[in-house]
C-alpha cells in the first residue's frame, strides 16, 4: 500500500516499475529486486524498461568512444 492509500499526502512520493508484475507502484511496495525507479510520474514509471534500455545504450556508446 502507498501512503496515499492511507490518506497521507506526501509530495515526495515516487513511482516505481515492478519488473515482475509489469505494473507501476506508488511508493516502495515490492522488493527492491523486483522494481526500478524511482520516477517522478506514473507515466514515466510506465516507460521504466524503455528508459533503462535507453540509458544502457548511451553508456555502451560512450564506452565504445572511449576505447
Amino acid at each position: 500500500m502507498s501512503k496515499r492509500d492511507w490518506g497521507i499526502d506526501d509530495p515526495t512520493e515516487t513511482y516505481w516499475y515492478n519488473t515482475r508484475t509489469g505494473k507501476v507502484e506508488e511508493g516502495k511496495q515490492s522488493l527492491s529486486i523486483d522494481r526500478i525507479g524511482p520516477f517522478s510520474t506514473r507515466e514515466e514509471a510506465q516507460r521504466g524498461p524503455e528508459i533503462v534500455a535507453e540509458r544502457a545504450r548511451k553508456i555502451r556508446e560512450e564506452d565504445e568512444l572511449n576505447e
